[in-house]
């Protein structure tokens, strides 16, 4: 099924939403950033200052008041499908549900399969990745492991607790991609890394160079730390890509029924990841979401 009749005559209407998401105990309203944008090219507006709890009241507040809306946000929406039968849940829209209420519960326990915590190493034997992630590292890009919830580059912190947030945005209306039938507001998971390949994003000189050369019309805005910079690079990535969201295919198998996938711009070049520069340096998802 692709997401085709319902999306139809309403391109320029659509409003873009992307948001670098933050999985910290302390601060998060600082690091979670919202970028707003209208096709195909234009930002309108880059702030933060919300916690994930803001963010969702935010949200929902958004879709209902502008349901043609396509939201982007940087976390992982699922698990291996391994993981989802031993929690004993059938469905990510289960799964959302179970981590609203035993989220933190997994995070306090840091138990196998997750790892990251003082004294609790990698489990052998366990696979690690989604699917999807399979894909994305089989072409020479590195996501983490979202069973990682501690150390450097940890992303399994922010999708837990991002999680309970895709379960809030379904049972108001939104549809989940690849889990859901076609239809708006929509919402996909995104990996910001993958717009931006060449980037050494902790240097602002970098960024700003970046900037300068892809996203002119960036120059007004006041683009001064790595999670406003993917926020705002996203958020016009997708505004670019509108066109995209009306050929969305279901989910390709039942593994990826359960898993998901992170989007990716039509014609999306992995040529600067297969360089030799990208390969002695493998590029992921960061720090500690």
């Amino acid at each position: 099924m692709l997401i085709a009749n319902c999306f139809k005559g309403t391109l320029r209407s659509i409003r873009i939403i992307a948001i670098d998401w933050s999985g910290a105990a302390v601060g998060a309203a600082r690091r979670i950033w919202l970028a707003e944008a209208s096709p195909p090219d234009t930002l309108l507006r880059l702030e933060s200052g919300r916690a994930r709890g803001q963010m969702a009241e935010h949200l929902l507040a958004r879709i209902e008041q502008q349901p043609h809306v396509a939201i982007g946000l940087d976390f992982a929406f699922s698990f291996p499908h391994w993981f989802l039968r031993e929690l004993g849940v059938s469905s990510a829209h289960e799964l959302w549900a179970l981590t609203e209420a035993r989220g933190e519960d997994l995070l306090r326990a840091c138990e196998p399969p997750f790892w990251g915590h003082k004294g609790r190493s990698r489990p052998p034997l366990i696979e690690q990745f989604r699917q999807t992630e399979h894909a994305l590292r089989q072409r020479g890009v590195w996501p983490k492991s979202v069973f990682q919830i501690g150390g450097a580059g940890a992303v399994g912190t922010g999708s837990i607790r991002g999680m309970p947030l895709l379960h809030r945005l379904h049972e108001a209306g939104a549809r989940i991609w690849p889990f859901d039938p076609p239809g708006w507001p929509l919402v996909l998971e995104i990996y910001p890394r993958l717009f931006t390949p060449a980037v050494v994003k902790s240097s602002a000189a970098a960024r700003s160079a970046y900037l300068q050369r892809h996203f002119s019309q960036l120059a007004p805005w006041q683009i001064q730390t790595e999670d406003a910079f993917d926020a705002a690079i996203s958020a016009l990535v997708m505004a670019r890509h509108v066109a995209d969201f009306q050929a969305l295919p279901a989910a390709a198998n039942p593994v990826e029924q359960l898993e998901g996938r992170i989007w990716q711009p039509e014609g999306l070049n992995f040529a600067p990841w297969q360089s030799s520069q990208h390969r002695r340096r493998p590029l992921s998802r960061r720090r500690a979401r």
